[in-house]
């Protein structure tokens, strides 16, 4: 049967999210009561079941044959399968890679992270990350036969290959990849399904603006965590620029004669408020911290040259945000990454920078917020992304087809330059 297309494989969709809706909220039903529930015809309905089970998003538990009076055949009941993995969101960080996997409904099934050593190279990243996905499906029971879609977050600008210094072309120029070599390749090949690629930040921005009651359309997002990485959402829409770099503020300048940056420049704002660059910042001042756990510690007794290092990098933070700011006016600054939860001062500080660096007779500035998800928002981002049911997405795309499926993507898959509002 040929794979629906355009409109009507929104509709399809559409029916779809509806039956599983109704499975998840009522447990297992009969086609009719499920026709009856989401207003479908017999017709319809059997087309989407039969489809569902197919995949196996759904199984067949029971036949109502206790519950029916007279002698009609019974009829199957169908419900969710627990066990069945149907999305796949994937963050890869400059150190650790973080993994959520959901079902039918988008409920999370299984997650979990691995760390890496930030010159690993991207085979060895895939290797791990397709293994800790074994693990976790062994671990809980779930399999991976019906995967629908793979969002897969890398860190951007894109480092090359094996973790060396992006080259330059003959005039010096840093010459940008388009993504990971051979990642988006991997999933597909593995899992047979969709795979989208795309700047991990910008999607851990994503998955920020969905969460909450309070959405907005105009949001400028900053992740500091191994790296320093940023997402936009203008006039509703999450963002990505002509070359993929929309909001990637950890590469501004803000110390010209600063440390060198993984990016072939020095004194990018990443040199500055990452947490190394911070635990760097540490040592060089006498505090000798090798880790968030001995950041935290130092905070909480209120040591003078931790304070003073967090305060700085959150001022420089705030003036690069400011700088945004007077460009997108945007109504909410949200900052993430763990560091901001050990450290709230990073947050404070760069809020008060922010309001003196804006234009002053504006009425009011954007808020400014600490990150409501954890370090995994890239994967949950991610999901949203193969999901694709938010308004931010209105122009995001489609994936591409995987030959050998009807109803998967072919193995040629968007990478994350080609990925548009």
């Amino acid at each position: 049967m040929q794979k629906p297309t355009g409109v009507h494989a929104l509709v399809r969709r559409t029916h779809e999210d509806r039956v599983l809706r109704a499975l998840q909220e009522n447990g297992a039903m009969s086609r009719g009561e499920i026709a009856r529930v989401v207003g479908l015809s017999r017709t319809t309905l059997s087309e989407i079941t039969g489809n569902l089970l197919q995949r196996g998003a759904i199984v067949v538990v029971d036949t109502d044959a206790s519950l029916r009076e007279g002698s009609g055949r019974p009829a199957e009941r169908l419900a969710l399968d627990p066990s069945s993995a149907q999305f796949m969101g994937v963050d890869f960080g400059h150190r650790r890679v973080h993994v959520a996997v959901a079902d039918a409904s988008h409920k999370i099934l299984v997650s979990g992270a691995v760390r890496y050593d930030d010159t690993a190279s991207w085979q060895t990243r895939t290797g791990l990350a397709l293994e800790l996905i074994e693990r976790l499906g062994s671990g809980a029971g779930v399999h991976y036969g019906a995967l629908q879609g793979v969002g897969i977050g890398v860190p951007g600008p894109y480092p090359a290959p094996d973790g060396a210094a992006w080259p330059r072309d003959s005039r010096g120029a840093t010459v940008l990849h388009p993504a990971p070599e051979g990642v988006d390749v991997a999933f597909a090949e593995r899992f047979g399904a969709p795979v989208i690629v795309d700047n991990n930040t910008r999607l851990a921005a994503l998955a920020e603006a969905i969460t909450g009651a309070d959405s907005v359309s105009d949001l400028v997002y900053v992740r500091l965590s191994d790296g320093v990485g940023g997402g936009l959402v203008v006039g509703g829409q999450l963002v990505t620029g002509s070359g993929g770099l929309a909001g990637e503020l950890g590469h501004v300048t803000v110390a010209p004669a600063g440390r060198p940056c993984r990016c072939g420049k020095r004194g990018c704002l990443e040199t500055v408020a990452s947490v190394p660059g911070i635990l760097a910042a540490c040592w060089e001042f006498g505090l000798r911290l090798e880790n968030l756990d001995d950041l935290a510690a130092a905070v909480a007794r209120s040591h003078p040259v931790a304070d003073r290092v967090l305060r700085e990098a959150a001022a420089t933070l705030g003036r690069v945000i400011g700088s945004a700011t007077m460009i997108l006016n945007p109504a909410k600054v949200v900052i993430g990454g763990e560091i901001t939860r050990l450290a709230p001062v990073l947050v404070e500080q760069a809020a008060a920078t922010l309001a003196a660096e804006i234009f002053p007779t504006a009425s009011a500035g954007p808020a400014v917020e600490a990150a409501r998800l954890s370090d995994e928002d890239g994967a949950l981002g991610a999901l949203a992304a193969v999901f694709h049911n938010s308004p931010l997405l209105a122009r995001y795309p489609e994936t591409a087809e995987v030959k050998g499926r009807s109803d998967a993507p072919d193995a040629t898959t968007e990478r994350a330059a080609h990925v548009r509002p």
